[in-house]
């Protein structure tokens, strides 16, 4: 099947669901799921971003920006994983439930609007790796359109490119809480000092920026083809003079460079049952 067979496929899925909350980060796939489903239903659709700790302040001024600029309807609500019970031990199955809350207020203001159907962005290439809140996705019912239309990460861009999206190009992102290995404590403090570290990354032209939390040590991921960027020598010193600042006594980069779920790499087996 085509790229733009894919696209009708998932526009006909769209359209048989009359209605729809899209859970919208402001990322790559849910403002293009975003973008398509408000062409299909129109004003049956409404956005709904959650706000917390682990969420970037630059994501959301992006969300609220697409939305506005849309002219599509748009509830932001405070959604804080750090009150809910467990969520700060970082088990296994964090993110079960972070997502568990998420669902469960998306519901709530997807009742309050009339919106019969809770659509969320994930897409083929998530099914390969160990994603617990994938469970919360199918106790609540939410619908993954991009999946069923069996779009990849690489096609989304393609259409987003298209279409006039200028998150084509946008990095991927995740939860900041993805930043610390497993049983390491998440404070608010801990998940601040991240988002200041990837930001200053960013805003010395790293396209994509991963800085993994291990106590004392930042381990820096960035992709291998900017590994000669991040060493050179002015650019290494910003960076380790940066990070000190912030609090990181060690600042590391991990060599095999930039990839999703690198903290998911120690689990066994058994562990991601």
């Amino acid at each position: 099947m085509s790229v733009h067979d894919k696209l009708e496929n998932l526009k006909n899925i769209i359209k048989k669901r009359n209605s729809a909350a899209v859970a919208f980060s402001g990322g790559v796939d849910s403002t293009f799921l975003l973008k398509v489903s408000a062409e299909v239903l129109g004003d049956k659709v409404v956005a709904i971003t959650a706000h917390s700790s682990t969420y970037p302040e630059r994501e959301l001024r992006e969300a609220k920006e697409f939305a506005k600029q849309n002219s599509i309807r748009h509830r932001v609500i405070i959604s804080e994983e750090l009150d809910v019970e467990g969520f700060s031990d970082n088990p296994v199955n964090r993110c079960y439930l972070c997502k568990n809350e998420l669902y469960e207020k998306i519901k709530a203001v997807a009742d309050e609007e009339g919106m019969e159907y809770i659509f969320e962005g994930s897409n083929v290439d998530d099914l390969g790796d160990f994603r617990p809140g994938m469970q919360a996705v199918r106790e609540h019912g939410v619908i993954s359109p991009l999946k069923e239309a069996q779009l990849t990460k690489e096609e989304i861009r393609t259409l987003s490119k298209e279409m006039g999206l200028n998150t084509w190009d946008k990095q991927a992102f995740a939860c900041l809480s993805s930043r610390f290995p497993y049983g390491e404590k998440i404070t608010k403090e801990r998940l601040q000092m991240i988002d200041r570290a990837e930001q200053f990354l960013l805003d010395l032209g790293f396209k994509q920026v991963r800085v993994r939390f291990h106590k004392d040590i930042a381990r820096i991921e960035v992709t291998q083809d900017s590994f000669e960027k991040i060493i050179e020598p002015a650019t290494r010193e910003k960076i380790y003079t940066e990070f000190k600042n912030i609090g990181f006594m060690y600042t590391a980069l991990d060599l095999k460079g930039y990839r999703t779920g690198s903290m998911n790499e120690g689990l066994s087996q058994e562990e991601k049952k």
